[in-house]
């Protein structure tokens, strides 16, 4: 997978240049959405973007902040994750290729990590009939937190019973 999205400058160019062929007006909205985005390193959701817009009282909607995501996704800037059925969140590409994740079925903690063998296995790895552009890959299993607390509850458990 490439890594031409690796800084600022490139990542501005290539969002203004998808919006020219679009034919699309490069917006304060726009932006500032942008901005956000870039500065935000972890996996983040549409309204953590609105919220810290509103923080610096930067007033945008909520759709101006969905529309602009679809647009830097269209860009291929910023890849979408469903790490559990309820919540999408969103990582700029370029750091999305640099690891995986471990999402914890119980509390939902989602960790970034990265092995170095499986990045090596994916990136050059070929598909008949398919050019891949990014891949994500998601370990789901039990945080040490949870085990722990899972196991406390456990000995409770016999406690109370006798």
């Amino acid at each position: 997978m490439d890594s031409t999205y690796n800084n600022a400058d490139t990542l501005q160019k290539s969002f203004s240049d998808y919006l020219k062929n679009k034919k699309l007006r490069n917006t304060a909205e726009r932006d500032a959405i942008f901005t956000t985005v870039c500065q935000t390193k972890d996996p983040f959701t549409l309204e953590m973007i609105w919220q810290q817009l509103e923080n610096t009282n930067f007033h945008v909607s909520r759709a101006s902040v969905y529309n602009t995501m679809e647009l830097l996704l269209d860009a291929n800037i910023v890849v979408r994750h469903q790490f559990t059925s309820a919540i999408v969140q969103y990582e700029l590409k370029y750091i999305a290729e640099q690891h995986n994740h471990v999402i914890c079925t119980h509390c939902g903690t989602v960790r970034k990590i990265k092995i170095d063998k499986v990045n090596v296995l994916f990136t050059d790895y070929k598909i008949p009939k398919f050019t891949p552009e990014y891949y994500s890959l998601y370990f789901y299993g039990i945080c040490s937190k949870c085990k722990f607390r899972k196991a406390q509850e456990k000995v409770q458990t016999k406690k109370t019973k006798y």
